[in-house]
């Protein structure tokens, strides 16, 4: 059966196709949430928040067509209500497995994706959802904008102070290592 069906099946109380039409969605889910949150329990919270809110809200959901997006939606603003709530919690970092193969050598493509990984986690939260939206995700900027419900501009704004944000992080982290580098030389 098609996802539309799926959706409906699901509107009217069929916990089967609940389960079917949102584990489709799960692993996409958690990716996200996990590139917010910088926390692997944390984005299971969230995720598991936003499925039973869909579960809840599902017979108000007028699009089934729009059921992914909104999956995302809720999601998001589950992982803005768990940092909003947990702002002074020590934040671990996880590095996520790469899907595809490695472009350079491998010691180059980890310490790169440290290095993003880190800078990732520096932004605020409501940054860090526009950039995973956007640019992680895939979703054009407008979408993105709806789906956290902030005008356009806002969300534009946010992107470019992220990007300027893990622009500045990567470059201070590089001279570091750099100085770090020219230091060992002539010790």
């Amino acid at each position: 059966m098609d996802q539309r069906g799926l959706v409906e099946r699901a509107r009217e109380g069929d916990h089967d196709a609940f389960a079917t039409v949102a584990g489709a969605a799960l692993a996409r889910l958690d990716a996200a949430a996990r590139l917010i949150l910088r926390d692997r329990e944390l984005a299971r919270d969230a995720v598991q928040d936003a499925l039973i809110r869909a579960w809840r809200d599902l017979p108000g959901l007028r699009d089934p067509e729009r059921f992914n997006a909104w999956l995302y939606r809720l999601t998001v603003h589950a992982c803005l209500d768990l940092a909003r709530r947990r702002r002074r919690r020590v934040q671990e970092v996880e590095l996520t497995p790469f899907t595809e193969a490695f472009s350079g050598s491998v010691p180059s493509d980890v310490a790169e994706r440290e290095l993003l990984d880190e800078a990732l986690r520096r932004l605020e939260p409501e940054w860090r959802a526009v950039v995973v939206l956007h640019y992680f995700v895939g979703m054009p900027l407008p979408e993105v904008a709806s789906e956290l419900r902030i005008p356009l501009g806002t969300a534009k704004s946010r992107l470019h102070y992220a990007i300027e944000a893990l622009r500045a992080a990567i470059a201070a982290e590089e001279r570091i290592s750099v100085g770090a580098l020219r230091e060992g030389r002539t010790a």
